[in-house]
């Protein structure tokens, strides 16, 4: 692990693009997963593991085709529709103890897009362990939450984004229930 001293400055530091995916039920909550512990030098989220599916854009890849492709590589999940579209990126920067080991050690924090999707399938569909395509587990369990209890379970670094995520996404519950 790098001495403070020899980790990059924040300025110093892109942000990394990413896209994040709130799946609603059919009885308004979002699903959530727990990270798994990787046994990396990265302990930024091992508190509070919770967050929504969310990762990189790859090179000439849209956000919302990184969307459907990091939902199911995640979850597993194919069976949704694009419902809404945060208004703007949202950001996070990582805690200062973070820069030069998470994220790779390349990136300052995420510049997120966020996408609500509504859940068309069954609760079978979802498979955290061994999800679509062969890909590494990311979560170890996963659960449906109230989207506006997700700021206290994600990590403290990040909160504000899930503040933002919250009310872009406020009116979506009451619009997917019933």
């Amino acid at each position: 692990m790098p001495k403070p001293s020899d980790r990059p400055k924040r300025e110093e530091l892109p942000y990394r693009d990413c896209v994040g995916t709130a799946v609603f039920n059919a009885e308004g909550l979002v699903f959530i997963g727990r990270r798994m512990a990787d046994g990396s030098a990265d302990r930024t989220e091992v508190n509070a593991p919770w967050q929504m599916p969310q990762g990189g854009i790859d090179k000439g890849e849209t956000p919302i085709e990184a969307a459907w492709r990091e939902l199911f590589e995640e979850t597993s999940i194919r069976t949704a529709e694009l419902i809404a579209e945060a208004p703007e990126w949202i950001y996070y920067d990582l805690p200062d103890e973070a820069l030069g080991i998470a994220l790779k050690g390349k990136y300052r924090g995420q510049r997120q897009r966020w996408f609500a999707f509504r859940f068309t399938g069954k609760d079978s569909d979802i498979d955290v362990t061994n999800p679509g395509d062969g890909h590494p587990a990311e979560f170890d369990t996963w659960r449906w939450e109230k989207l506006e209890t997700l700021p206290d379970l994600i990590v403290p670094f990040k909160r504000d984004a899930y503040l933002k995520i919250v009310e872009a996404f406020k009116d979506v519950p009451a619009g997917v229930r019933g």
